[in-house]
């Protein structure tokens, strides 16, 4: 299939038309930004980092029980994905403390949880995505009591598939984010992209970051921290 006509563009992807719609190419950029766009930058080959990794991933839940969006690798920096409705909740699990939670709840980073903890926030870059939970989305009718089940149920099992995945290559998942669709039958799938973008990796011995975090503390070598993690999924 080919790209039509751009239908959005986002901080760190462009999603384009297809000749049949039912399916569009997302097309994964350089650009970064963190705090709500107020830093903005480039890493060199981030999207393709973001690409290839996230079609592995969604590969590999796929053969695991966990319905995606993916369809087919086109290029390193382009893949074609079944059109969603995407719900406007971002999904959050988290296993160990970082980042927003050890700042808002007052603990250290890397605590490790007893058990996973799952947030909902609002995808809504006006309002800056602001937390909440499922008696809110109810509320505002962001999703159905159904659909919110189904959403906690399968990013759960995310997290139990990928845990275990990324610890066979010496990598804490500390936290990451989901987002989930909705298919033109209303199924629920997930969607958008799983890459050091949305997840905290932390080296297993070390704990040394290699995710955004770099970009976002101003850490340095964030291009090497994506391009190892590319080298421990692909062996590259």
């Amino acid at each position: 299939m080919e790209k039509k006509e751009l239908l959005y563009e986002g901080k760190a992807k462009k999603v384009f038309a297809t000749e049949d719609e039912n399916y569009v190419i997302v097309s994964y950029k350089d650009d970064a930004t963190a705090f709500d766009g107020l830093k903005k930058g480039t890493i060199l080959g981030k999207g393709v980092v973001n690409n290839r990794m996230s079609n592995y991933l969604m590969q590999l839940l796929e053969k695991n029980g966990v319905p995606t969006h993916f369809v087919e690798e086109i290029d390193y920096r382009d893949t074609l994905v079944k059109k969603v409705e995407i719900v406007p909740l971002e999904v959050i699990i988290r296993n160990i403390s970082a980042g927003s939670f050890a700042k808002h709840y007052g603990v250290e980073e890397g605590i490790v949880f007893d058990e996973p903890t799952i947030e909902f926030s609002y995808k809504n870059d006006d309002l800056h995505d602001p937390l909440l939970n499922s008696y809110h989305a109810l509320a505002l009718k962001l999703a159905t009591k159904e659909e919110i089940a189904r959403i906690k149920e399968l990013a759960f099992s995310v997290n139990r598939i990928l845990k275990e995945y990324f610890l066979s290559l010496g990598v804490k998942l500390v936290d990451f984010k989901l987002e989930f669709g909705r298919l033109s039958d209303g199924t629920i799938v997930l969607a958008d992209e799983i890459s050091p973008d949305t997840c905290r990796f932390w080296d297993a011995k070390t704990n040394e970051k290699l995710d955004k975090d770099r970009f976002r503390r101003d850490l340095g070598g964030v291009e090497d921290a994506y391009r190892e993690m590319l080298h421990r999924v692909f062996g590259e």
